[in-house]
């Protein structure tokens, strides 16, 4: 393996990893679609191949992130 080819096997390792990311990110809209929409989360793990756990975890992600800072501290604004 001269240094050419490995440079060019290493360039498409990365643009592999960029679509993944891209991928992981659209599966889980989809999967946070799917549980907005009332699709069971045994179905969603049948689909996916995700644990009960993971499929969790995406969920409640997201759910955790709109949660606005002063609330999601547990304390009022305004009060010591």
């Amino acid at each position: 393996m001269d240094k050419r080819s490995l440079a060019q096997l290493a360039g498409r390792f990365r643009d592999a990893e960029a679509r993944t990311e891209i991928l992981r990110q659209e599966l889980a809209a989809a999967i946070r679609q799917a549980d907005v929409d009332g699709v069971a989360q045994k179905d969603i793990c049948e689909a996916t191949g995700y644990t009960r756990q993971q499929v969790r975890r995406i969920v409640k992600a997201v759910t955790e992130s709109e949660v606005p800072p002063s609330s999601a501290s547990g304390h009022n604004e305004g009060t010591p």
